[in-house]
């Protein structure tokens, strides 16, 4: 199957990027990914090419080895890049990748560590994806009714169709499944309004949300996650949604480790989280396995350090663990 991968990043996310690539790679990925992001590029990629053919101004390809292509875009966008993604994967499948039979997006903090043959078959099933770590949600949950009654008054059903609640950190769908990525950006557009704008989002590092928009029960504190399960229930398609333990939030059969909240595995100090009752997650783990080759994004003795010390934090956390409430 000819099948195509996307990510979205900025700023020190380009160490999520190269390990994701490393470990599609190893995982069996053979193709082109193709990353949209803001800012510069990172000093491993200082080797990348402008490539004219991806007709993206500016945009480049670092010829990783022959199996897989990294291609860069840079992006002319006021959204937040949690709010990019259907827009860039429709600009994808309807430009430079036209001729591809699936597409997949990822965030760059997620690393990959089950077959690529398994994805290929996933999304026979169905439009790809994960449960969230605050799944589930009810059929009458506040949240899912704020989505029937807001998109009810702009002419849009929603019916319900799962208690699942997926994160909005992985989708994969065949190119026959084009619909839903056409049905989530129209589904954002029309939630821009509610929450500010789509250059908003919940996380503070950035434009911050509404106040109204915010806390649990705001029907977008999540944006482009909220829109993307309200579009569960507004597109007419199969789903094929996988639990909690395929991003290891819980225990499990792990297929995409998904780094949550601010500590990202290139940021961690293993030893001093472990002392706080923070042991090393599976992400952690898999972040530095898969830091250096074929891209070397990390000091080899850095990654050396780094895994010697998350194994005596994984040990530290056998005895000490922060109590979960």
């Amino acid at each position: 199957m000819s099948s195509v991968i996307c990510t979205l990043f900025e700023g020190h996310y380009h160490y999520g990027v190269a390990a994701l690539t490393n470990s599609l790679f190893h995982q069996g990925f053979k193709g082109e990914i193709f990353a949209g992001y803001r800012g510069e590029l990172p000093q491993w990629a200082h080797s990348a090419k402008e490539n004219k053919t991806l007709r993206f101004p500016n945009a480049s390809t670092f010829a990783i080895n022959n199996v897989i292509q990294l291609h860069f875009i840079p992006l002319e966008t006021s959204y937040h890049l949690t709010n990019y993604k259907p827009d860039f994967m429709l600009k994808l499948i309807e430009g430079v990748t036209r001729d591809a039979e699936s597409i997949y997006y990822f965030d760059p903090d997620i690393v990959v560590t089950t077959s690529w043959t398994f994805f290929e078959e996933w999304i026979t099933y169905g439009v790809a994806l994960c449960e969230d770590v605050n799944s589930p949600l009810s059929k009458n949950h506040p949240r899912r009714k704020a989505w029937r009654k807001y998109f009810g008054e702009k002419g849009l059903t929603l019916s319900y169709k799962d208690v699942g609640y997926a994160n909005g950190g992985f989708v994969g769908l065949s190119i026959n499944n084009k619909s839903f990525l056409e049905s989530w950006k129209h589904i954002q557009v029309k939630m821009a309004p509610a929450v500010g704008g789509l250059s908003r989002s919940q996380f503070k590092e950035y434009a911050a949300l509404p106040k109204e928009a915010q806390g649990a029960f705001a029907p977008f504190s999540r944006t482009d996650q909220d829109a993307l399960n309200a579009t569960i229930e507004a597109w007419n398609g199969d789903i094929s949604l996988i639990g909690q333990e395929g991003m290891a939030f819980k225990s499990g059969e792990p297929l995409m480790p998904h780094a949550l909240g601010p500590m990202k595995p290139w940021l961690l100090k293993p030893i001093s989280r472990a002392l706080k009752g923070s042991p090393p997650r599976l992400v952690d783990k898999e972040y530095w396995k898969y830091a250096n080759n074929p891209i070397f994004s990390q000091p080899p003795k850095l990654i050396k350090t780094k895994l010697m010390a998350i194994k005596i934090a994984a040990l530290l956390g056998r005895f000490y663990k922060r109590k979960e409430f």
